[in-house]
C-alpha cells in the first residue's frame, strides 16, 4: 500500500506541476513554436505536457485511455467514473478536444480523494489500440537512403505516399493472423516512427510543422511484398490486410519526446536483430513531411503518419538470401524514447 500512496502522490505531482511548468495552456488554439519541445492539440485545444499515454484493454473488449507514471498506469476513465468528472475516454479523444486539462483534474481529484482503485500495475494490464478511427493512415515509402541503396532504387524527389485503412491497426502484444498461402505468403517486417497529428495542418511550412505534431509512437508497417510487388505494383493491397499496423505500446508526447529526427530503431525477429538505423537517415524528415503532405490536403488531429523503414528488410537483401516471415515468429520493434512494440504470428 505504501507504493499506492507513494504513486498517488507522485501523481498528483506530475498531473498538475508537469503542466505548470511546461505552460499549459487550454482553450487559446493558438500554434505554438514550432520546435522539437513542442505541440499543440486541437481548434480548441492545449500544449501537451511531457506524458507518456496508452490504452487498457478492459474484460469484454472496452478500450480507455491511460497515464503511464513510473509507479504504474492511471486509469482515467475509472478515476472519472469514481468522481463523477469528465474526461476523454480515449486517446482520440483527447487529440480531437484538446481536453488535456480534464485529465490533470481528475488526476489531481484522486490524489485529494486517495482513490486507489484507478491505479494499476503495468504488467497487469492488457494494452489496447492507441488509434481505431483516424481520419487519415498516412504512409511513406522509401524514405531512408540506406534503404534506397540496398534495394538499387534511385533517392525520391519527392516522398512516395501511400495509405492504410482502419482494419489494419492493432496493438501492442497482438498476434497477426496470417492469410492462406493462396493470397499472400512473403511477409515483411518494417519498424517504422509514428507521428500523430495534433492539430489541423493545411499548407504549413516546415518552420511550423512540428508544431502540429501531438506525439510520437513505434510503429510497423507489416507488409506482404508478394500482393504489394507482384500484383501490378499494388502497394495499398500489400499493406492493408487485417492487423498489417501494430502501433504501442505507448503515445510519447513531443514535449517528451524531444528531436524526432535523431531516435534508434530497432527491429529483432525471435530475437535477432534484423534493422538498426536512426530516424537521422531519412530522406524526408518530419518537419518536411508535415509540410509536404499538408500542402495537398489538410491533416487533422488524430491523423497518422508512418514515416518509412530503414534498411534491413527481407525485401532487400538478395533474393536467394529472403526468408520470409511465418506463423509462429515473434517481432520486436523499438525506437529510443518510444519504447518497444511486440507482436507474433500465427
Amino acid at each position: 500500500m505504501s507504493g499506492r500512496r507513494q504513486f498517488l502522490k507522485d501523481a498528483g505531482a506530475v498531473g498538475v506541476g508537469i503542466a505548470a511548468g511546461a505552460g499549459l495552456a487550454v482553450g487559446t488554439g493558438a500554434a505554438v513554436a514550432a520546435d522539437a519541445g513542442t505541440s499543440a492539440l486541437g481548434a480548441g485545444g492545449a500544449v501537451l505536457p511531457p506524458i507518456t499515454l496508452l490504452t487498457i484493454r478492459h474484460a469484454g473488449g472496452r478500450e480507455s485511455l491511460g497515464v503511464r507514471f513510473d509507479d504504474g498506469v492511471f486509469d482515467v476513465a475509472q478515476a472519472a467514473g469514481l468522481l463523477a468528472l469528465t474526461a476523454p475516454a480515449t486517446l482520440e479523444q483527447l487529440l480531437r478536444e484538446g481536453s488535456w486539462a480534464q485529465v490533470e483534474a481528475v488526476i489531481a481529484n484522486t490524489r485529494s480523494a486517495n482513490l486507489t482503485q484507478a491505479l494499476l500495475t503495468e504488467p497487469s494490464i492488457t494494452y489496447g489500440r492507441l488509434f481505431t478511427n483516424p481520419g487519415k493512415i498516412v504512409c511513406v515509402g522509401l524514405n531512408y537512403r540506406k534503404r534506397t541503396q540496398e534495394t538499387g532504387m534511385p533517392i525520391p524527389k519527392q516522398p512516395v505516399l501511400f495509405n492504410k485503412f482502419n482494419n489494419t491497426l492493432t496493438s501492442h502484444n497482438s498476434v497477426i493472423r496470417l492469410p492462406g498461402r493462396d493470397v499472400a505468403y512473403k511477409f515483411d517486417y518494417e519498424t517504422e516512427l509514428l507521428v500523430v497529428i495534433g492539430r489541423h495542418a493545411r499548407n504549413v511550412s516546415e518552420e511550423d510543422a512540428l508544431g502540429c505534431v501531438a506525439g510520437y509512437c513505434t510503429g510497423h508497417d507489416f507488409s506482404a511484398r508478394d500482393l504489394q510487388l507482384e500484383t501490378g505494383g499494388q502497394w495499398m493491397i500489400g499493406k492493408t490486410l487485417d492487423s498489417f499496423a501494430p502501433i504501442g505500446p505507448y503515445f510519447v508526447s513531443a514535449a517528451r519526446a524531444g528531436d524526432p529526427n535523431n531516435l534508434k530503431l530497432e527491429t529483432r525477429v525471435n530475437g535477432e536483430l534484423r534493422q538498426s538505423s536512426n530516424t537521422n537517415d531519412m530522406i524526408f524528415n518530419v518537419r518536411q513531411l508535415i509540410a509536404y503532405i499538408s500542402r495537398h490536403f489538410a491533416l487533422e488531429p488524430g491523423d497518422i503518419i508512418f514515416t518509412g523503414t530503414p534498411e534491413g528488410a527481407i525485401q532487400g537483401k538478395a533474393p536467394e538470401q529472403r526468408v520470409w516471415l511465418k506463423a509462429g515468429d515473434r517481432v520486436t520493434s523499438t525506437i529510443e524514447k518510444l519504447g518497444t512494440l511486440n507482436f507474433t504470428l500465427s
